[in-house]
């Protein structure tokens, strides 16, 4: 009976000791070797087919991770291209919530428009700062830079009584953090983090309706028929959220696609629980050694200030951790043990 210490290590073999997941994930066995047979379908002249099931096969396998109908998931190439799609849709003037400091592919597209009202306000006072007026609230479920986990549920409540719409991603949460995208209008992640897929594919789920969302970014795979949709403007649009999909890096799907089951087998509980047991072991040794992370309670996300400059030396010893700000930020996912943990201790002790 496999475990899940066996599935892990079926599919993992890391050679140095990767703590980088907030950056991107490693890669899964079964995901490398679903890329090495897409790239030899394209070497060999055979039909892609296959590759376009992927995608499919990859959406689907996203909404049961997020709890919604299939029919409301879109895919495309990254945050930032949704995140225009959800700027694109606002009125000249409207309001746009966001939390300071939260990542620039949710933010950036708001503010790029340059006819929108963006008001910034730090990340505990968000709920508190939604206001009749307020059309949208986007941030992070969980903060790129410190690991920091939004009040969702209270900003939920204060957009339903205000009026305005969410848009969450979890880039930094699908994978750990249970998603529930029917509680938000918007909801967007990326897979190549704690979703494990390559680069280059996100999912953006959406309200049945549709919300206010143009389709502005339309090509032929958007079609109700796509084959259908080769040439001139596309005469029906998907009657699904695939009216909202971007052309498809097919590799990346395929292996997203095998990642994502991964996951399915694991379960993000199981996920959770082992990623948030070694970032607390982590937190206990860093007060042993007398340093203070930032307050991130709940997350997996661990970001010690002033030690962001050790990071040059703790890659050349085979640590892999990213520096953000001056900020040291270790991440720990279900490839990570307590070994792990401890030989980052080890290394800041010295």
């Amino acid at each position: 009976m496999e475990t899940f210490e066996s599935l892990v290590r079926a599919e993992f073999a890391p050679k140095n000791t990767f703590l980088n997941t907030a950056s991107s994930g490693l890669l899964p066995a079964r995901t490398v070797t679903a890329l090495q047979e897409a790239a030899l379908i394209r070497a060999e002249g055979r039909p892609l087919d296959p590759l376009f099931q992927d995608v499919e096969l990859s959406r689907a396998a996203f909404a049961r991770l997020a709890g919604v109908p299939v029919t409301r998931v879109a895919a495309g190439p990254s945050v930032s291209t949704f995140s225009g799609l959800v700027a694109a849709s606002l009125p000249p003037g409207a309001e746009v919530l966001t939390a300071e400091d939260d990542f620039t592919s949710v933010v950036n597209p708001f503010h790029t428009r340059g006819d929108l009202k963006v008001r910034i306000v730090p990340l505990e006072r968000l709920a508190d700062s939604v206001r009749p007026g307020t059309a949208l609230v986007a941030v992070s479920a969980a903060q790129s830079a410190d690991g920091r986990i939004a009040d969702l549920p209270a900003l939920r409540e204060a957009a339903g009584n205000h009026g305005a719409r969410t848009y969450v991603d979890f880039s930094q949460a699908a994978g750990w953090l249970p998603v529930d995208a029917r509680s938000y209008d918007y909801t967007v992640s990326t897979t190549f983090k704690w979703l494990l897929g390559p680069h280059g594919a996100a999912f953006l789920a959406v309200p049945e309706d549709f919300g206010d969302l143009k389709p502005v970014l339309a090509g032929w795979v958007a079609g109700e028929i796509p084959w259908d949709s080769c040439y001139g403007p596309v005469a029906e649009l998907a009657h699904s959220a695939r009216r909202f999909d971007v052309s498809p890096a097919l590799f990346t799907y395929t292996g997203t696609r095998r990642s994502l089951e991964l996951l399915e087998e694991l379960g993000v509980d199981a996920v959770r629980a082992h990623d948030l047991a070694l970032a607390d072991r982590f937190r206990t040794g860093l007060a042993t050694l007398g340093h203070a992370p930032l307050p991130a309670l709940g997350s997996p996300i661990v970001s010690v200030p002033g030690l962001g400059g050790r990071q040059p030396e703790l890659s050349a010893a085979g640590i892999e951790v990213s520096n953000r700000a001056g900020n040291l930020r270790a991440s720990f996912h279900l490839y990570n043990t307590a070994a792990d943990v401890d030989r980052l201790l080890d290394a800041l002790s010295a």
